[in-house]
């Protein structure tokens, strides 16, 4: 099941809310700065102990101060035209994310709209392959695909039709 909500995915009580992370692990801007602030100092500790993430690849914590149990972090691609393995790797960072999900028994997931952002993944094909590899890689999970404004909402219905 895959449901599209427009709000803030720092709100969300659900098992595990994903965060398009940096490489580093250690906050930055965007959705990645705001779970960041709303979980709290803790979150940053735990996540210096990590030592990174690879692009396409995901890490998990525990959800510190936010509503969310756990926080799946998962490194995005930057985009370069399309050149780079971009798709290859937008898809790995879902299909990881939800293996992590799988391997902890979790039931719920949100996502934001990974590298959509600073980025620049053209958001019409990332909601095309974020959908496609939920749909093959979900099983029993429930899905959440948060949307942060109407026009990424409107998006993300499109490519789920």
């Amino acid at each position: 099941m895959i449901d599209i909500w427009l709000g803030n995915i720092t709100t969300l009580a659900v098992d595990a809310i994903v965060n398009a992370a940096n490489p580093s692990l250690l906050g930055g801007g965007g959705v990645d700065g705001a779970i960041h602030r709303a979980a709290g100092p803790g979150l940053l500790a735990e996540c210096r102990k990590l030592g990174g993430c690879p692009t396409g690849e995901a890490r998990i914590t525990t959800g510190h101060d936010l509503p969310a149990r756990h926080v799946i972090h998962t490194v995005g691609p930057v985009w370069h035209g399309g050149a780079r393995d971009e798709d290859a790797l937008l898809a790995a960072a879902y299909r990881n994310s939800l293996a992590l999900a799988h391997e902890y028994r979790l039931q719920t997931i949100a996502f934001p709209a990974i590298s959509t952002g600073i980025y620049g993944f053209p958001p019409e094909r990332a909601a095309r392959i974020a959908i496609r590899t939920i749909r093959a890689h979900a099983g029993t999970l429930a899905v959440t695909l948060v949307a942060f404004d109407a026009t990424s909402a409107a998006t993300l219905e499109k490519a789920l039709i």
